[in-house]
């Protein structure tokens, strides 16, 4: 009882995101010892701080070192001053500027490079060559960088405080002190750092992550009745609020200028690499004629990236150079994926691969969520529900149908209940002592699905072992996974602090009821959808009467923004800094392990929380390499941090099934590609709630679009496979199709990806950057620099508006028809989105490789014969690239790459490479072209072709051209 009643006041104390002292002392008192050498009082307050000045620089080859000593006496805002600094500015290459002030005794934390690993120091200079120019006052210390290429415009990043709005600033948010500015100094705590730039006013400013943003895809700066941002880079379990922090931490952003005089733009790029507890500001105070942004970090060190683009695709691919660029993915990947938390047993499993394909509904892969696990353990199976022979035949025949399986791997190992529990895992893991521990040495037992816990501590020597046994156990068990999911590794506890230390471990009682138990029924169905008049059958009409808007106005629901609590309080400890960040839960260590919480080598959690999600994320890719040697592993996680792509795949996490959610999608899933984890996509037809017919229609063809692609739901809730509604089932009949024509294309765009950290769906601006009525538009996006599409993402309606960018010099043409559309200028046209379709526009200029008859699976597909698109621009020309590999193999494997040049009335074929492709080029079609007199392969004149006028459309065909060679195929 006691426990619950703390629990529930934890809960009222964190609506102002703070817990009384007395009460943080009853519920974790070894949390709260004052570290003995701290400051009794902080000033809270970084009016007075000094800053530092400039001494001993010396340059170098490649940059300049230098000093920097505290300017005056310590202010001790938030922490103690740290009185010596260095600076270390590295021009790293022509593109990119490093900038890296850290405490000269090395005492802060940093991470380590066998984590994540930077590239090393040139070897040749490029401080006369670079377009960022490193520039700096010595007195206070303040830097700024300019281009070199255009000096006299705005510095791209200016820390100097007569570039920025006058302080102090009073809270911009009354109920939130800590949204007022004391002073803009450089201050350099051992637990409080913060730095501020000026930008220009209303910035078009992207990234900054992980974040479900109610301003959009582009940052709110406090400009256009916006209020600014707050994001705060603490990971965190959440079901996908609006403007809080969630699972992951991204501290990266793009800037996009757009220059009023010369009507150009260019981008730049700013990377923090620091894994602390921080919160980013994106403000414009009243009547500033900048923006600014300013970085509030509870540890670490100020160690700056920046990218200098100057396009934005060329910003990104930069800062893949540092970060590392994304793991290649296997082919069977960009399937299509089914998932369901809640399906009962292996019969009930094996049920939906049934149904899909008796629909004729391709699917790729089937995943199980923690219904397959025994006792809710990891690295099991429920020896009734999911009996693992049972489950070895399942995974065996999809692979005999060129199918595949993926299991849910959650991030904490079940803690023995009592000394006759023989559960390998957690016996295994501590002879080889790999589990976090608290101060005292003893184990950290937290509390998750299968009651108390333990916590795998990816930074111990054996852990690479003890995974990779795990692993390779549960598959020789009969769980023949193609790959890994892992959740809830933010890392997330239901728990507060080592709740299990001296407890009695064979309580397994969550002490809350699940989705779909009794008292926890789902009811909530998307805006315009009423259960209560319409039945619970999510159906688009009932007895002929539509269920939109039955007896309700039908609208959409509004989300609010959050508020935020009181940040600043006194004479708090290292379990809680005395810098509040905005956590969603309010203190730090809430629904998570305690920041004291002691990994090896003496590390805390304060300083690591941030790096837990990607470490398991790079372990398991390296266990699966070993498990399965050769072969790409496929991995999506919940948990994310720079350089995670390298390692694995992302989903959006736990969404709702409403409309606004499928609009937030899209902003998700391109912050993902500037974080270079560019395999993501959202739970289609929504995670939690009930769904709709509707909706999940809309959702199936949107997420057909972006790269990862799977139908997940919440246990309890309303069936959602696409074969429940018919109208669905077509609808998804036809994006995959698309999709899996276009697998080529998706399959080059992510080599591409893997190579040089291109992204493969990209904001519209991207493409046209000098288009300022794109800078804010995430209702559409493009897949590579070709594909167009217009999603509808709103309820009964059966149009959609869009806008073709380009200004009336691209022309766009109709996916399905080829017709040309001519759209307004510059402002959105309304295009026919009926049901069941979504709008996708090809661009003039390209040449797509596709497959020509989509099969069941992707396996079925790639055997089948090629085809080609080629949309002439209006001077006749038009390129593509396709990268063909055996779609398995880890590189450097046999590759064959495909040129496609088209002009002056002949399309070129350009083949290299050691990969032998077997499938034959079956046809081409050309589109913008005059009817010819002849057409001519290799010089010899073929009479398989016809031509459309309305479309000046050609098609060539039936061909077998080999492509392991070259051929030029003509028209005159």
């Amino acid at each position: 009882m006691l426990r619950v009643l703390l629990l529930l006041l934890l809960v009222i104390g964190l609506v102002d995101g703070r817990l009384p002292s007395a009460l943080q002392e009853r519920v974790l008192p070894e949390y709260f010892q004052r570290d003995a050498t701290s400051p009794t009082a902080f000033s809270l307050n970084v009016s007075s701080c000094p800053g530092y000045t400039l001494t001993a620089l010396q340059n170098t080859k490649t940059g300049l070192i230098a000093q920097l000593d505290l300017a005056g006496p310590a202010c001790n805002a938030f922490g103690t001053d740290i009185a010596n600094l260095t600076l270390e500015v590295t021009y790293d290459s022509d593109t990119r500027l490093h900038v890296n002030i850290f405490d000269t005794a090395k005492s802060q934390f940093t991470v380590p490079s066998s984590v994540i690993s930077l590239p090393p120091a040139p070897e040749t200079s490029h401080k006369n060559s670079s377009d960022l120019v490193f520039n700096y006052d010595p007195t206070p210390f303040a830097f700024w960088i300019t281009r070199r290429s255009d000096p006299g415009a705005q510095p791209l990043f200016d820390t100097r405080t007569a570039s920025l709005p006058p302080t102090p600033i009073p809270p911009l948010n009354a109920s939130d002190p800590s949204t007022a500015f004391d002073g803009f100094p450089l201050v350099f705590e051992d637990a409080y750092l913060q730095l501020a730039s000026a930008l220009p006013k209303g910035a078009n400013v992207y990234g900054l992550g992980e974040v479900v943003a109610s301003s959009g895809f582009r940052r709110d700066v406090g400009t256009d009745g916006g209020v600014g941002t707050i994001q705060t880079m603490w990971a965190r379990d959440k079901q996908d609020p609006f403007d809080q922090n969630i699972y992951g931490s991204h501290s990266i952003y793009l800037e996009h200028r757009f220059n009023e005089s010369t009507k150009r733009s260019q981008s730049h790029g700013v990377f923090l690499f620091n894994a602390a507890g921080s919160d980013i500001l994106l403000q414009t105070p009243p009547s500033s004629p900048v923006s600014l942004i300013e970085y509030r970090l509870i540890g670490g060190t100020l160690d700056f990236y920046f990218f200098s683009g100057p396009s934005p695709q060329k910003v990104i691919e930069q800062y893949g150079e540092v970060i590392g660029f994304p793991t290649w993915q296997p082919a069977w990947g960009f399937g299509f994926h089914l998932c369901r938390w809640g399906y009962k047993d292996v019969n009930d499993t094996k049920e939906q691969v049934t149904k899909m394909r008796e629909a004729g509904i391709p699917l790729e892969v089937q995943w199980t969520d923690i219904d397959l696990y025994h006792a809710v353990r990891d690295f099991t199976a429920d020896p009734v529900s999911f009996p693992p022979n049972e489950m070895r035949a399942l995974i065996q025949e999809l692979a005999a149908n060129n199918q595949h399986y993926i299991p849910i791997v959650d991030a904490a190992v079940a803690h023995q209940s009592n000394s006759s529990d023989l559960y390998a895992p957690y016996l295994r893991g501590a002879e080889l002592d790999t589990f976090i521990k608290n101060p005292d040495g003893s184990e950290y037992i937290g509390q998750v699905w299968p009651g108390y816990t333990v916590f795998p501590d990816w930074f111990a020597p054996n852990t690479e072992q003890y995974w990779t046994e795990a692993l390779r156990n549960w598959s020789t068990l009969g769980i023949e996974f193609s790959g890994i999911w892992l959740d809830m590794n933010e890392i997330s506890s239901f728990c507060n602090g080592s709740c299990g230390t001296g407890a009695n471990w064979s309580d397994t009682s969550l002490g809350f009821a699940l989705p779909g138990d009794p008292g926890m029924l789902i009811t909530e169905y998307p805006e315009g959808y009423n259960a209560t008049i319409s039945g619970p059958s999510g159906n688009l009409t009932v007895n002929g009467t539509l269920t939109y808007g039955a007896g309700s106005a039908g609208t959409q629901s509004t989300f609010q923004k959050r508020g935020t609590g009181a940040a600043n309080e006194s004479d708090l400890d290292l379990s809680a800094p005395p810098y509040a960040i905005h956590n969603g839960n309010g203190p730090t260590w809430v629904s998570t392990l305690a920041t004291n919480a002691t990994h090896f080598g003496g590390l805390v959690e304060l300083d690591t929380h941030n790096l837990w999600g990607m470490m398991e994320s790079k372990t398991t890719h390296l266990a699966l390499q070993s498990i399965q040697p050769g072969k790409r592993p496929f991995i999506i996680a919940r948990s994310t941090f720079p350089s995670s792509g390298k390692w694995t795949g992302h989903w959006l996490g736990d969404n709702f099934s409403k409309w606004q959610y499928m609009a937030l999608s899209i902003q998700g899933v391109l912050q993902f590609q500037i974080y270079q984890i560019p395999m993501v996509g959202a739970d289609t037809c929504g995670f939690q709630d009930n769904t709709d017919e509707e909706l999940c229609n809309r959702w199936m063809q949107l997420s057909a679009f972006v790269p990862f692609y799977r139908n997940h739901n919440q246990r309890g809730a309303l069936s959602q496979e696409p074969y429940r509604w018919d109208s669905v089932a077509n609808a998804s009949k036809t994006a995959i199709g698309i999709r899996y024509q276009l697998l080529p294309y998706w399959y080059t765009l992510f080599a591409n990806a893997s190579q040089f950290g291109s992204p493969p769906v990209r904001a519209l601006f991207y493409e046209f950057p000098d288009e300022p009525e794109l800078f804010n538009i995430d209702t559409q996006f493009l897949v590579g620099r070709d594909l167009l599409v217009t999603p509808v993402l709103t309820p009964n309606v059966s149009t959609v508006d869009g806008i073709l960018p380009g200004r009336g010099h691209a022309v766009w043409r109709d996916w399905y028809t080829h017709d040309v559309v001519n759209g307004s200028v510059g402002t959105p046209t309304t295009l026919a989105a009926p049901l069941g379709h979504i709008n996708v526009h090809v661009r003039d200029g390209a040449a797509l490789l596709l497959h020509a008859q989509p099969g069941y699976t992707t396996t079925e597909t790639r055997a089948g014969p090629f085809s080609l698109l080629v949309t002439l621009s209006p001077d006749g020309t038009a390129f593509g690239s396709a990268y063909l590999d055996d779609g398995e193999t880890l590189p450097p494997t046999p590759s064959r790459t495909l040129e496609f040049h088209a002009a002056a009335g002949a399309l070129h074929i350009v083949s290299a490479g050691t990969y032998s492709v077997g499938p034959k080029l079956q046809n081409i079609t050309v589109l913008g072209t005059p009817k010819p007199g002849r057409v001519q392969v290799d010089g010899k004149t073929v009479e398989s072709w016809e031509y459309l006028s309305a479309q000046e459309k050609l098609v060539v065909g039936p061909l077998a051209l080999d492509l392991n060679g070259g051929a030029t195929i003509s028209w005159e």
